[in-house]
This record gives structure tokens, sequence and C-alpha cells, in this order.
């Protein structure tokens, strides 16, 4: 079971930790959202939680809480730019479908 990072999304996340000046990693995470169902939460975290998983990857932590990792394992996030627009994007084997505008999935 793991969720991976590509270098792309790690270089982006490590800046973001060294800007903010504190922070163990990036937790990934799901929530019941959106007219799909799912939908990926993303934060800082500055303090495990026992149950935590953590993945290390580019010399980034990705922490992941064991109920997101059901709907999250296997799952790759890359950091892309196209055009003026840039932000990660996830690939989720898991994936059943999908809202038609991206914010939200199903499993």
């Amino acid at each position: 079971m793991a969720v991976t990072l590509t270098e792309t999304a790690a270089k982006h996340v490590a800046s973001q930790l060294a800007s903010r000046g504190k922070g163990v990693g990036i937790r990934i995470g799901v929530t019941t959202t959106g007219c799909s169902g799912m939908a990926y939460v993303l934060e800082f975290v500055d303090e495990l939680a026992p149950a935590d998983q953590v993945f290390a990857h580019h010399g980034v932590s990705v922490v992941v809480d064991p109920k997101s990792l059901l709907y999250i394992d296997g799952t790759e996030m890359d950091f892309v730019k196209t055009g003026v627009n840039e932000g990660f994007e996830f690939r989720n084997p898991n994936i059943k479908g999908e809202c038609g505008c991206g914010e939200s999935f199903t499993v």
C-alpha cells in the first residue's frame, strides 16, 4: 500500500514547506463531497497521528490516514503546469468514475 509523489510534486511540496517554515510533510486524504461522491483534501502536517501511514518520496513525507488509504492506495500525485494554470493532478487506479469538472470521483 502506498501513495507516491512525482519528483515535480515533491519539489513543489518541499518549496511550500520551506516557505511555511514548519511541517513534517503533506497529508493527502479524501472527503465526501461533490457530484461524484469524493474529493481529495490536502493539508500540511505539523504533527503525526498514531494511525497515520507515512510514505517518503524524493525527500518529502506523504501522510495518509487509514480510512483515506482505502480509496487512494496506489495513487500518484503530480504537479502540472498547463498554460497559466498549475496544480496537483492525481492518478488514482481505484477511480470508477469522475464528475464532468474533475473535482470529485467515485471508487
